[in-house]
């Protein structure tokens, strides 16, 4: 969309994300990273397989594999500043298929998340330079793949200002919460790297309605209204950034 111009000669952008895990009525929003940067990780361990009662005459992927996954856990909690927040998660395993064979491959994917290169950048020197290393002790080979996904959601502070007074016209004052960053990804990213503008949550979360549960989980669901709620600030923020530049009342109400 980008490529193709949905953005030229556009001077602001708002966007929000229905949020369940806040309550129905209130705002979520945050200056700077809010949201950060998602990325893929693959990794295929070649080892040799075998006969499960011969290991001595394999190189073992499994055992490869599962040291590699216990390693990547240190990454976050022995090599990085503890102040500086990141992730590495594992989310799939795949080897073998039988009982007493001992796997050639093995497959391992999973997810980084950052609020900045630099870590980014350390984690990926990390986890391949571990992971060459153990290969190279038991004369395994693999490959590793690293996709960079979305960049971080980073808002632009004047344009945050100018949202949440908006949102406190909808919600009220005390219903907009400035919030702790999330390490989900979005994006949305990409607009705010081409225009000044803000990226917010709307809660959505209801108890009385079932909607307590967080994304991607199997019961979640939302309150409905909460659309009603993030369309009112929504067009309230437009309307009032356009009153504004035309030299009209600061604030419109919706």
């Amino acid at each position: 969309m980008i490529e193709d111009g949905c953005l030229d000669d556009v001077d602001v952008i708002f966007g929000t994300h229905l949020w369940s895990t806040l309550p129905i009525g209130t705002v979520g929003y945050r200056k700077g990273a809010i949201m950060a940067a998602a990325d893929k990780f693959t990794v295929t361990i070649h080892g040799k397989g075998g006969h499960g009662a011969a290991p001595h005459e394999t190189i073992d992927s499994i055992v490869i594999g599962t040291t590699y996954v216990q390693w990547l856990q240190h990454i976050v909690s022995r090599r990085l500043n503890p102040l500086t927040p990141a992730v590495v998660t594992v989310g799939s395993f795949h080897a073998g298929g039988a009982f007493n064979v001992i796997a050639d491959q093995a497959s391992i994917v999973g997810t980084v998340r950052t609020f900045d290169s630099s870590t980014q950048d350390f984690i990926i020197h990390e986890m391949e330079n571990y992971l060459k290393a153990l290969c190279q002790s038991v004369g395994a080979s693999y490959r590793f793949d690293y996709e960079k996904g979305y960049p971080v959601v980073y808002n632009h502070e004047k344009e945050t200002e100018f949202l949440v007074q908006c949102a406190k016209q909808v919600v009220s004052e005390e219903n907009v919460l400035e919030m702790e960053p999330v390490m989900g990804g979005e994006d949305f990213a990409y607009y705010l790297q081409k225009v000044p503008g803000v990226f917010f949550f709307t809660g959505a979360g209801n108890p009385e309605v079932g909607a307590h549960y967080p994304h991607h989980h199997p019961k979640f669901d939302i309150d409905e209204r909460a659309m009603l709620y993030a369309a009112k600030i929504l067009i309230s923020a437009t309307v009032s950034y356009l009153n504004h530049s035309f030299g009209m009342e600061s604030l419109a109400s919706v």
